[in-house]
């Protein structure tokens, strides 16, 4: 009788103190209550699925991605039905299927369709993700418009934030695209904008993108400020992302919150796209940004 009743409470107290969890850690899916989670990032202009070779292929941006391990995605120049250069496909949700992930897109260009009846015509940023995206927003940033033939620096939508459970870990991901004009003028305004947005947003974040700038330009002093700089873990490497062709350039970025741990960096040589991806090896925090989902409406 006395081992039966003592088999009880030690069984009671392994249910309990299992589903509960230890003080100071969160839990997650894969039944880990470490306080780190691993996890790999990528930023990705993928040239609306056109290759260096000028060819629109969007299996090849498919393949590298997949090949590269990454878990998290910022894209750039996405197209959705936009037009006969890429086919008029929907590059996201070809890309979403088959890599089995989930993803958010952020268009910058909502344009009507060239036939009645055809989907909207969109161009803009995206995320695809590994693991759950539970809020998605379009934030609004200064543009000058390509698509105006007079355009004047006024708000518009396309810096996309995905807030995703990475394991137990809520952190939200932003990916960007820059004015791409020599005079920084909108890119200034630009920074300022991100900047304005991540203080209403308070937490660890990874901020990614192509910014069109290399590092020692002014206008992005403020993020380097703000932020990790994926590429400072590299020793001996200048981390040229443009042209794939002919790389002497470094203006696609991984930026992270200080406390998030950069494990490792590194360049993807392919030309899938005229723009190589830059990837990061990253630790997050479990547990710090539990309160993010109820806000930044």
């Amino acid at each position: 009788m006395y081992m039966k009743m003592t088999f009880r409470i030690v069984l009671f107290v392994i249910l309990v103190f299992g589903l509960i969890g230890s003080p100071g850690k969160s839990s997650a899916n894969d039944g880990s209550t470490s306080e780190k989670v691993d996890v790999r990032v990528m930023s990705y202009n993928i040239h609306a699925g056109i290759g260096s070779d000028g060819v629109y292929d969007n299996e090849r941006i498919a393949q590298v991605i997949e090949d590269s391990g990454a878990e998290i995605i910022a894209l750039q120049e996405v197209d959705v039905h936009w037009g006969a250069r890429s086919n008029n496909d929907d590059i996201l949700a070809d890309l979403a299927e088959r890599l089995d992930m989930q993803s958010f897109f952020a268009p910058i260009y909502d344009m009507d369709p060239y036939v009645e009846g055809d989907p909207r015509r969109q161009f803009g940023v995206a995320i695809l993700s590994k693991y759950p995206i539970v809020k998605a927003i379009n934030h609004d940033i200064t543009r000058l418009s390509t698509q105006n033939d007079t355009p004047e620096p006024a708000p518009a939508p396309g810096f996309a934030e995905a807030i995703i459970n990475v394991k137990g870990a809520l952190v939200p991901f932003y990916s960007t695209h820059l004015d791409y004009r020599g005079d920084p003028t909108v890119r200034i305004m630009q920074v300022d904008d991100m900047l304005n947005i991540f203080d209403n947003q308070s937490g660890e974040k990874v901020l990614l993108g192509d910014m069109n700038a290399t590092p020692e330009a002014a206008e992005l002093a403020p993020l380097f400020d703000r932020f990790t700089d994926a590429w400072s873990v590299v020793e001996d490497d200048p981390g040229y992302t443009f042209s794939a062709l002919s790389p002497s350039k470094r203006i696609d970025y991984i930026f992270a919150s200080e406390a998030i741990e950069v494990r490792d960096a590194e360049v993807i040589d392919t030309l899938a796209s005229d723009h190589l991806p830059v990837v990061a090896d990253l630790s997050l925090n479990r547990g710090e940004n539990g309160h993010i989902i109820e806000g930044n409406d």
